[in-house]
């Protein structure tokens, strides 16, 4: 019997162990390696001198924060995707992390069947990206007197400028269109633009200024 080669590591982090359990389990079965930890110290320890496929980590675990560890990780930096697991109360929080470097949350209670499906898609998107060794095209540009946009709110910027809908940028960049929803609404509050059509306005004219 030819064995199943791993699809790589996850790193999971979640307090309650039913959650370790039940994750592990859904995800190995995916083809996946688990490591699971219960608290965030122990998975800094680790995240920092080896990388993952991808990380799930808890809001709510003991000591430091799941936003915590996720800001100590240096989240839009971190080079492997971090999905945030949130409680029903916790959506305001898990947005938060968003701006934080989060890629996406995941609300509970969850399917195995969408935490392996949103990894798989997060995790290709990132690879493509990588591989095309891409920035953003809009890196490079200067929006004067305005809230700097992370790299990922140019991502998200460079999508809706190319006309794609939430769906079309949430696929290619391996997110839920709810959470491009959210970027989107940053990014404008950002730039000061009153709707769609202005923001577009405002991203033309820097472009214009940099050429």
């Amino acid at each position: 019997m030819v064995e199943q080669s791993s699809r790589g590591e996850i790193f999971v982090v979640d307090d309650d162990p039913a959650v370790r359990d039940t994750l592990s389990m859904v995800l190995k079965a995916a083809g996946y390696e688990v490591i699971c930890f219960a608290d965030g110290a122990a998975l800094l320890s680790v995240a920092r001198s080896r990388t993952p496929a991808a990380i799930l980590l808890d809001v709510h675990i003991p000591g430091k924060s799941g936003l915590d560890i996720l800001k100590e990780l240096h989240g839009e930096d971190y080079p492997a995707p971090i999905f945030m697991i949130s409680g029903q109360g916790d959506i305001a929080m898990a947005v938060g992390a968003i701006k934080s470097g989060a890629l996406d949350f995941i609300e509970k209670p969850f399917r195995g069947s969408e935490i392996v499906g949103r990894l798989d898609e997060a995790i290709g998107a990132y690879a493509r990206r990588q591989a095309e060794n891409a920035s953003p095209k809009f890196g490079s540009l200067h929006f004067p007197g305005r809230e700097p946009l992370t790299r990922r709110e140019r991502e998200v910027l460079e999508q809706f400028a190319a006309g794609a809908s939430n769906k079309e940028a949430g696929r290619t960049l391996g997110i839920s269109p709810r959470t491009i929803e959210d970027h989107r609404a940053n990014i404008m509050k950002k730039l000061g633009a009153r709707n769609a059509a202005d923001l577009i306005r405002i991203v033309m004219t820097a472009a214009q200024r940099a050429s």
